[in-house]
């Protein structure tokens, strides 16, 4: 059965016309009166619609432009290298900061900690000791990306490894070029900066980088508080039990917080962990 199409009413029948505003209410709906910006709206409030919810930006723009992404920062490394190169210029020129600190050494050597705790955090910055634990770090995390499938999970095992082996790289050359006297007791020279600390701050350091990815919040703050308290201990450490002067600690700690800089950079810009779990 076919469907009769519905008359078309004429302009004389009742409906068929417009809606005519009424009297009385007709300026509260017009464009232009007060408290309204569409003439269907008199309260003030935007349109149900995003466009219409949408604030505008500066006097000119169509609208707010999103926030850029941020770049990384490098005042970091460039602070700890201008700290490295004042610290190095001071004890290469028999300066008056190698002055007061090897007066400072003399005094913390037998002040700060006992003998026996002194030499278990001095010994935490042997190779042998520190480059396990991150080869440890680094085949977990690799083992792990790997058997999850995720995408580039070589970068960041990579990078620790390729700040491990650079510290030798760094710190033999420049041992060997201000070959500064060892504190009293110490035999030879070549001091520093302290090998031992450089070790231990980029070996623990980068495998704490590579573990936070796998933690949840509250074991990344531990973490990382235990990693900087062992590093302070293997310094304080060095100093009690005459192994270095403070300054070769100092030095060794800005050396090493740019190698974590630079392997920080890798794991975020290249890296991509795998999920905690």
């Amino acid at each position: 059965m076919r469907e009769t199409p519905r008359p078309r009413g004429t302009v004389g029948d009742t409906g068929s016309e417009p809606p005519q505003p009424r009297p009385g209410r007709a300026f509260a709906h017009t464009p232009g009166a007060d408290g309204s910006g569409t003439p269907h709206r008199s309260d003030g409030r935007p349109p149900q619609t995003p466009r219409g919810a949408r604030q505008p930006g500066r006097i000119g723009r169509l609208g707010a432009t999103p926030p850029a992404p941020r770049r990384p920062t490098t005042w970091l490394p460039v602070a700890l290298g201008v700290l490295f190169a004042l610290l190095t210029w001071q004890v290469a020129a028999d300066g008056p900061l190698r002055r007061l600190d090897e007066r400072g050494g003399r005094a913390l050597a037998d002040s700060v900690l006992p003998g026996a705790a002194a030499e278990f955090f001095a010994d935490l910055g042997n190779m042998p000791v520190a480059v396990p634990v991150l080869a440890a770090a680094v085949a977990f995390t690799a083992l792990r990306g790997f058997g999850a499938g995720v995408f580039r999970w070589w970068p960041g095992p990579l990078a620790a490894v390729l700040a491990m082996v650079a510290v030798p790289l760094l710190v033999v050359p420049l041992k060997l070029a201000v070959d500064r006297a060892g504190p009293p007791g110490a035999d030879g020279s070549g001091y520093y900066p302290s090998g031992h600390t450089a070790t231990a701050t980029v070996a623990y350091g980068a495998a704490v980088l590579l573990l936070l990815p796998l933690l949840s919040a509250a074991a990344r703050r531990v973490l990382v508080v235990c990693c900087v308290l062992v590093n302070a201990g293997v310094g304080v450490g060095l100093v009690r039990s005459g192994y270095h002067w403070p300054l070769d600690v100092a030095a060794s700690w800005c050396l090493g917080g740019i190698l974590l800089w630079a392997v920080r950079v890798l794991l975020a810009r290249y890296g991509r962990g795998p999920d905690p779990g």
